[in-house]
């Protein structure tokens, strides 16, 4: 800031020349007070200069007719490639909900693509007016045992860590490498320490002393708790729990009611993974809000866990509050019970006004971050599985997130591969390399699905972003792979070896460049003929829950390229049980 530029805030905030813009006649949400009250908002800069029950002159004047006027909504973690839609359009949709700042984390893209992609997403980012605080993705990738299109080690984080949009270190999955003291992990985390930088973490299942040797290398946060155990302890012992909602995992209504007076500003909201779908139809970080509400909790509360408290974990003291100084990042709401939103600004600026965004969009070029479905040796042979016993271990969906269960079943066998019952949901699943033409393959059995005709194949497959496919058959799950390859990347169905539907998502194999609204209206045709000619089970996201089955930092049992892997034990374990 110049001394001239300092100088013209002083004076629009002493009244001696005219603010920017004055908000009037709203009713002042305050998360640090607590308190609502009557009054205007001035903005001058970019920022509020001015706030209460005062008067001010403004070049623009606002009249709010009584509504309430609050911080805007801070995302404290969220995968913006999971939406399916680029960084441009994701603000598009977010926005008008009254999200204005979100906390990103690109370890999607940078699996595909390293710093490339890292490169995109900057590039991106300052083509919307969602203000987007990105992480350096800490785990590339997140295990030893998986293959991804990039490896990302200290000295390739150097290179930008040290950039501001980076808050530090994104979800630290690699709990073991941290827990027993890992050489190439302590470089990791000690990097972050000298940039003097954050580090976000990732810890399911992880209580006691391995907590407390989790917590040493001093992360902040955690939105991996499923339990009001796990949350009391972690904030017990000085972490921020971060209750999450969105389209995958649906934690909120468990983990509000551990939220109190005591205890609440030590907890955050998120949304992690959140397709066009949800947003377009239940909200944002609003919808969030709602929920809290609706289960209890004090509105002012709620505002403060998707507002403040969000921006002081993660040391963003320019937002997070109507303040003076602070960014005029706001957003206007028609009540504080469905969180409505009205009005949005963005530094002072009309960005988004009765669910429409209002700036234009200039996408970002995406040339560096295509063509990245590479397959090779892939034949229907390569699906047979050689089995010699018929008992085998099987990932069983859990509904309403992405943890699984590991169980035991008999299962039909032909010549040793497996054979699809109708009367037992039960189905193949299978990985296949799609970066540097490994050609390896690894095969599973996945139950609770539903499937019951075709198969279904995506390029989208946490987080190592290989092929992931299920389906009846070795000629169905072949003509999916086959065609997902042809499309470059996307998401298939086949019925009787035809596709039935498709979704192509060139960037990286993991984002469209349609619009969210496109999207959407395709993911919805595609859940459609998923559900109605595949038979998946109702109660199960057919697209998002099978892009989970392949993370395998996340309980109990996963399959990658690789094979199946088993979380308690961290290691690759055969099919047969």
């Amino acid at each position: 800031m110049t001394k001239i530029e300092l100088k013209n805030l002083i004076d629009a905030a002493a009244g001696r020349r005219p603010a920017d813009l004055v908000i009037k006649n709203c009713q002042i949400v305050n998360v640090l007070s607590g308190e609502i009250s009557a009054g205007e908002v001035a903005i001058s800069g970019g920022k509020i200069i001015g706030m209460g029950n005062v008067e001010y002159d403004g070049e623009k004047i606002f009249d709010a007719h009584g509504k309430f006027l609050a911080p805007g909504f801070i995302d404290a973690h969220i995968h913006i490639e999971s939406s399916y839609i680029s960084p441009e359009q994701l603000g598009r949709i977010v926005v008008p909900c009254g999200t204005t700042t979100i906390i990103s984390d690109p370890h999607e893209i940078a699996n595909v693509c390293g710093i490339n992609g890292l490169r995109y997403m900057l590039a991106a980012a300052k083509r919307t007016k969602l203000r987007i605080i990105r992480s350096m993705p800490s785990c590339v990738p997140a295990t030893p045992f998986e293959d991804t299109g990039a490896t990302l080690d200290a000295e390739d984080m150097a290179e930008l860590i040290g950039d501001e949009t980076f808050f530090g270190l994104g979800e630290f999955m690699n709990v073991p490498g941290i827990i027993n003291a890992d050489e190439k992990v302590l470089d990791k985390i000690l990097l972050a320490h000298r940039h003097g930088k954050l580090i976000d973490g990732h810890a399911p299942n992880v209580t006691g002393k391995d907590l407390n040797a989790y917590m040493s290398a001093e992360i902040v946060g955690d939105h991996e708790c499923r339990t009001l155990a796990e949350m009391h302890e972690r904030i017990a012992k000085g972490m921020y729990v971060l209750i999450r909602e969105g389209s995958a995992c649906h934690d909120l209504k468990t983990l509000v009611k551990g939220v109190t007076p005591a205890n609440s500003r030590r907890v955050l909201i998120c949304s992690d993974d959140c397709q066009p779908k949800t947003i377009l139809e239940l909200g944002h970080i609003n919808r969030n809000l709602k929920m809290c509400v609706a289960e209890g909790i004090d509105p002012i509360t709620a505002i403060q866990m998707a507002t403040l408290n969000v921006a002081e974990a993660f040391r963003l003291y320019d937002r997070g509050a109507i303040k003076i100084g602070a960014l005029a990042d706001l957003v206007l709401l028609d009540d504080l019970k469905d969180f409505h939103v009205d009005t949005v600004w963005i530094g002072g600026e009309l960005v988004a006004q009765n669910g429409n965004y209002l700036p234009k969009i200039f996408p970002a070029d995406t040339s560096s971050v295509r063509g990245t479905v590479k397959v090779k040796n892939f034949s229907i042979d390569r699906l047979r599985m050689n089995l010699t016993k018929s008992r085998v271990n099987v990932i069983g969906i859990e509904t309403g997130g992405v943890v699984t269960k590991k169980f035991v079943a008999d299962v039909k066998l032909d010549n040793g591969d497996f054979v699809f019952d109708p009367a037992r949901d039960i189905c193949k699943v299978a990985v296949i390399e799609r970066h540097h033409l490994t050609g390896k393959i690894g095969l599973g059995l996945l139950g609770g699905y539903g499937i019951k005709r075709g198969a279904i194949a995506v390029s989208v497959a946490h987080d190592s972003h290989n092929i992931i496919a299920a389906g009846v058959n070795n000629d169905e799950i072949f003509s999916a792979v086959n065609a997902l390859i042809e499309l470059e990347g996307g998401m298939v169905l086949v019925n009787g070896g035809e596709v039935i539907a498709s979704i192509a998502l060139p960037i990286a194999g993991l984002m469209s460049d349609l619009t969210g609204e496109e999207l959407k209206d395709k993911l919805d045709d595609l859940h459609a003929k998923a559900h109605a000619e595949l038979g998946i089970s109702a109660n199960v996201e057919p697209v998002m829950t099978l892009t989970f089955m392949s993370l395998p930092v996340i309980p109990e049992i996963k399959l990658t390229a690789r094979g199946l892997f088993d979380y308690a034990t961290f290691s690759l374990i055969p099919i047969e049980n």
